[in-house]
């Protein structure tokens, strides 16, 4: 008789839908299942959402969200918990006081706008994320959008992605990651604590097609900690599937096309 098999790691997704699956928790999802782990989700809004924008969201209320993690965590457990979109300063304090009492790593992907410009963070919910959200990061992963609502610091090359990490972690995560994509040349990141700097390089694929790019990295990031692995080595693992995923983003409807989750399992194209 066969032996049951092992259950993967467990990581939970925090975020809104995107009803295009290129980002959010459908993003987060394939992540999951590409890299080995058994990915949950708590549903915080709904977006009707294609390559073109965001046409209407709509966020659940704060006891739906608490329900659902509750019924995650109580029973299955998790080994890391990512967030994405939280859309107001209830649902940020209702989600904060939710993982303070959890025991597992969390990294906080603080989405403010979506790849077309829409807002997905509500202005008065900024204070809620630097108050009650960054302090229980494991890690943190804003890109530079994110950086300039949070900080007020506008980075225009490298120097400026130090000075904005150190705001950052002002605001207590343990870890921050200033994704410096938005920037000419490489695609870099600095991972650092405020000790230790770690800058991560990627060749820039000439590639329109990376939606849901931030949602994958963090989800990436997660799946590495769930693993037990160390949060440089998680993100640097993280990094690497990120460019293979946008290497192979593809066109889908009239505008910006998602990367490919499942880059790794495909034929080479």
């Amino acid at each position: 008789m066969t032996a049951p098999a092992a259950a993967p790691p467990r990581v939970l997704t925090v975020a809104g839908s995107d009803s295009g699956g290129g980002a959010g928790v459908q993003a987060d999802l394939k992540t999951m299942l590409a890299l080995g782990t058994h990915g949950m989700s708590v549903l915080t809004a709904v977006t009707a959402q294609n390559s073109l924008g965001v046409q209407g969201a709509w966020e659940l209320p704060v006891e739906a969200v608490r329900a659902q993690y509750r019924s995650v965590v109580d029973d299955i457990g998790v080994q890391a918990v990512k967030t994405g979109m939280l859309a107001s300063a209830a649902l940020v304090e209702a989600v904060a006081e939710l993982l303070a009492g959890t025991d597992a790593p969390v990294v906080v992907d603080p989405v403010g706008v979506s790849k077309h410009g829409d807002a997905l963070l509500a202005a008065e919910a900024l204070d809620s994320v630097r108050a009650r959200l960054l302090p229980v990061a494991t890690v943190a992963t804003p890109n530079l959008d994110e950086v300039a609502q949070l900080t007020g610091v506008t980075v225009t090359d490298e120097a400026g992605m130090r000075r904005a990490a150190a705001e950052l972690l002002s605001y207590g995560p343990r870890w921050v990651v200033i994704k410096g994509g938005h920037l000419p040349g490489d695609a870099v990141d600095l991972l650092t604590d405020g000790r230790d700097e770690h800058w991560l390089r990627a060749p820039r694929y000439d590639n329109r097609h990376t939606h849901g790019t931030g949602c994958t990295l963090a989800s990436a990031i997660a799946c590495g900690l769930a693993r037990g692995q160390d949060v440089p080595t998680a993100v640097r693992g993280a990094k690497e599937y990120v460019t293979g995923a946008i290497r192979a983003g593809f066109a889908l409807g009239g505008g910006i096309g998602p990367v490919d989750h499942g880059w790794q399992a495909r034929p080479t194209r």
